[in-house]
């Protein structure tokens, strides 16, 4: 017997940001605007755009201004943007009417948020509390994402309790939407439909959200497994750019063309245009100059027929 699944799932498209910062070269601003603007025009209603870090940590986004101020965005689509801090804020909010909601982050393991923003995860979170009220005051949406939410490279597993408890911290400080972060692809299906029970239980009201890599090739296995513990809430990148530069290795995010081609499969609705993301995936590949490796890029979606038989590869 098929399990019970969500009838829809909402998809936050994370390349432009999540995807683009991992990139050895540099995108030009126009590449970036072309690729976003023709993400715009699929059936996406959630971008993640851009982050404001500092340039000489994060190359890669130092346009985040040029890139919002230039992209021709449908006004129903939601742009979000991340910030470390309140500096990060501070710079965000000098084009605050370009976007619409603004993430924030923290580690779940002491060492990683130590190498990835030098601070401990109290100091962070301390840090978030404050940001959070900003966020709101300004009429933006706050949410919030938790890394190395399944498993550190440099500890190990990450206890279950320390990931709710920061996500419960999160909820408290008045964040709509709450994401766990596989940063380093350690999940496995077992243990992704616990917590997000767990979280879906204990975090009445809040969105939650998943966030997995394909490091060890069980991104979408992990997808499944938060679809069927009643998240409906994804995060994921086309082409499976991305990755994460703590530690060197990681991969990138799951494919969003291959998540909407599992859900879809499964008659599951994301309300996005398959073979329009595939294009943009492969838009992608041209401006890298590079080929891609996401399954629906080298073979294409399943083209159904009437007759119950099936077209595989393009």
């Amino acid at each position: 017997m098929s399990p019970k699944l969500p009838a829809k799932a909402r998809i936050r498209e994370v390349g432009p940001r999540d995807g683009f910062q991992n990139e050895p070269e540099i995108i030009s601003t126009a590449d970036k605007i072309a690729l976003i603007n023709q993400l715009a025009r699929t059936g996406l209603d959630r971008i993640e755009i851009a982050s404001f870090v500092r340039a000489d940590i994060i190359p890669q986004l130092a346009d985040a201004v040029e890139v919002l101020n230039g992209v021709d965005i449908p006004e129903h689509i939601a742009l979000t943007v991340l910030v470390p801090n309140n500096r990060g804020l501070d710079n965000a909010l000098k084009v605050r009417e370009r976007f619409h909601e603004v993430a924030m982050f923290v580690s779940a393991s002491e060492t990683h948020n130590k190498r990835n923003v030098n601070r401990a995860i109290d100091e962070s979170m301390a840090d978030n509390e404050i940001v959070a009220k900003r966020i709101d005051s300004e009429g933006l949406r706050p949410t919030a994402v938790i890394a190395t939410a399944f498993g550190c490279p440099f500890e190990g597993k990450v206890p279950m309790a320390r990931t709710l408890e920061i996500a419960e911290q999160f909820a408290a400080v008045g964040c709509a939407e709450i994401g766990f972060g596989d940063t380093t692809g350690m999940a496995h299906p077992a243990y992704v439909f616990d917590i997000f029970s767990a979280a879906i239980d204990r975090l009445p009201g809040v969105e939650i959200a998943a966030h997995f890599h394909n490091t060890r090739g069980q991104g979408l296995a992990n997808a499944y497994a938060a679809l069927q513990a009643g998240c409906t809430s994804f995060e994921s990148s086309f082409g499976e750019l991305g990755g994460c530069p703590v530690p060197a290795g990681s991969t990138g995010n799951i494919a969003t063309e291959d998540l909407i081609n599992m859900f879809h499969e499964m008659g599951v609705a994301t309300g996005v245009n398959l073979p329009a993301v595939i294009d943009a995936a492969r838009a992608a590949q041209s401006v890298l100059g590079r080929k891609l490796t996401s399954h629906c890029i080298v073979a294409g979606p399943v083209d159904w027929h009437p007759d119950g038989t099936a077209t595989g590869c393009h």
